[in-house]
C-alpha cells in the first residue's frame, strides 16, 4: 500500500510538473508577442527598475547594454522550468536584439511565480557573450553577480566596469528563491 501511494505521488508530482514545463517552456514562443510588443514591455521594465531602484540607473548609464525580461514564468513541483522574452537596451536606448531566456530545474521545490531581471553588461566580454552561438548559460560566467539591496549599497563606479550584474524586479506568486543558475539565453527573431 505505501508503494502505492508512493508510486501515485510521483506521478501525481510529474504530470503536475510537466504541465507546468509546457506551460513555461512553450509560453515565450506561442505567446505571439511582436518585436514592438517585446521592446515597449523591456523600456517599461527598465524604467520601473530604475524608479525602484537608484543604483540600477546608476549601473546603466555605465553599461554596454542591458538586457531586460520583463516577464518570466517559473513553476514546478519537484522538475520545473522556466520562461520569457526581453530585449537588449542599447546605451543610447534603442533596441534592435530579442532574446528568449529558458531553464529547467530539479529538486525539492513547488509553486509558481512570475518576476523580472535585467543583466547589465558592463563590458565588451559580457556584451559579446550573449550572441554565442547555441546560446549564452548564465552561471557558465564567473562575473556575473546577483545585485541585492545588501549588494547595491557597496556599488559605485569604481567597482563596476566588468562583467554581468543582475537585478530581480516585480516578483509575483510563490516559490522558494530566485536564481539564474542554469538558465539559458538565445536570440530570437520575433515579427515585427
Amino acid at each position: 500500500m505505501k508503494q502505492i501511494l508512493s508510486s501515485l505521488k510521483t506521478a501525481v508530482g510529474l504530470a503536475i510538473a510537466a504541465l507546468t514545463l509546457s506551460q513555461c517552456a512553450t509560453g515565450p514562443t506561442s505567446s505571439g508577442s511582436s518585436a514592438s510588443q517585446i521592446a515597449t514591455d523591456s523600456r517599461v521594465a527598465l524604467r520601473s527598475l530604475y524608479q525602484q531602484n537608484p543604483k540600477a540607473r546608476q549601473l546603466g548609464a555605465h553599461a554596454k547594454g542591458i538586457l531586460v525580461f520583463p516577464a518570466i514564468t517559473k513553476g514546478g513541483f519537484m522538475l520545473g522550468g522556466m520562461g520569457g522574452n526581453g530585449a537588449l537596451v542599447r546605451p543610447d536606448g534603442s533596441i534592435h536584439d530579442f532574446y528568449q531566456t529558458g531553464g529547467l530545474s530539479y529538486g525539492l521545490q513547488a509553486g509558481v511565480q512570475k518576476y523580472g531581471y535585467a543583466l547589465f553588461l558592463m563590458d565588451r566580454e559580457a556584451f559579446v557573450n550573449i550572441n554565442r552561438a547555441e546560446g549564452w548559460e548564465i552561471g557558465s560566467s564567473p562575473s556575473l553577480v546577483i545585485v541585492d539591496k545588501g549588494k547595491a549599497s557597496s556599488l559605485s563606479t569604481t567597482t563596476i566596469d566588468k562583467g554581468t550584474y543582475a537585478f530581480f524586479f516585480n516578483q509575483t506568486g510563490l516559490m522558494g528563491g530566485l536564481g539564474l543558475q542554469g538558465s539559458k539565453i538565445t536570440r530570437i527573431h520575433p515579427a515585427r
